[in-house]
Parts: structure tokens; sequence; C-alpha cells
């Protein structure tokens, strides 16, 4: 099994497809990677060389943030982000979509299952429209 960042690789898979399994790497900085480590990109993971592989760990290392540091950098910045009270933080202290996203309705992965409130929808008496 390719180790890769802390993280097994896929061996049956084209490299351009499992590097993304990396925390911080996706599709496009894959392809960069390869390309610029002229890497066949159709290549499966079992079929490199070892030498490849330690080139490709060797660049995944020293020049991009992934896996654990990443995923700290990211909590420690919603943290301080929390923690000057900007609106931002906000959001994210109350589970809400930070970006401008509306929640009258949708936003449903962010505020989870849906909670029935009494009083809310059709009044007595009211006909349908």
């Amino acid at each position: 099994m390719a180790r890769i960042a802390g993280v097994d690789i896929p061996q049956n898979k084209q490299v351009l497809f499992s590097l993304p399994y990396i925390y911080g790497i996706g599709p496009t900085l894959a392809g960069q990677i390869l390309e610029r480590l002229k890497i066949d990109p159709t290549v499966k993971v079992s079929a490199l060389t070892e030498e490849e592989l330690n080139r490709i760990r060797e660049v995944v290392d020293k020049e991009f943030r992934v896996e654990g540091d990443l995923r700290k950098e990211i909590s420690l910045n919603v943290k301080r982000l929390i923690d000057i009270g900007s609106y931002r933080g906000l959001r994210h202290r109350r589970s809400l979509p930070v970006n401008g996203q509306r929640t009258r309705t949708n936003a449903r992965t962010r505020r989870g299952p849906r909670k029935t409130v009494a009083g809310r929808g059709q009044k007595r008496g009211a006909a349908k429209k």
C-alpha cells in the first residue's frame, strides 16, 4: 500500500484519482503535481516505482499543507473568527450558513433535521387558495 502524507492511497486506481484521497489535495492540484514531476496521470498506483512514490511524497510534504496541519489551521481560523466576535464567527457558533445563503428554506445540512414548532403553518379557518 502506498502511503503519502500519512494516508494509504488506493493501489488499484490511477494516480490522478488516488492523490485526492489526501485531505488538502484536490483533482486540479493532483494533476499539477503529476505534471510537474512528469509522471503519467493514467498509470495505476501499483505500477509506480518506489522512486516515483518518493518524489511525490517529497513534493507533498515540503510544498503543501495537508492532512493534520491543514485541519488544524482551518480550525484555528474558525476559532479566531468566533473569538473576535465577527459576523462569520457568530454564524459558525450558531451552526448556520456562513456565506450569506438563505435559511428560511434550505440550509438543512447545516441546521440539522426539522424541529416542528406549534403555531406554524396554516391558521384555523383559513381557506386554502
